[in-house]
């Protein structure tokens, strides 16, 4: 059971080939995913130095 219609369920396929392949994601979602994971990296890099630094 759901309470969302189909066309939300199944999304357009506007970036995708003919091939069914997956679309690209957007420039924003890359440059968020380049951002949170460069945060990521510097809060496990800061934590390993104050770990074995004391």
């Amino acid at each position: 059971m759901s309470f969302l219609p189909k066309d939300e369920l199944e999304p357009k396929r506007d970036g995708a080939d003919d091939k069914g392949k997956r679309p690209r994601p957007s420039m924003n979602r890359i440059i968020l995913w380049v951002v949170v994971g460069g945060v990521g990296v510097y809060m496990v890099a800061s934590g390993l130095i104050g770990v074995l630094t004391k």
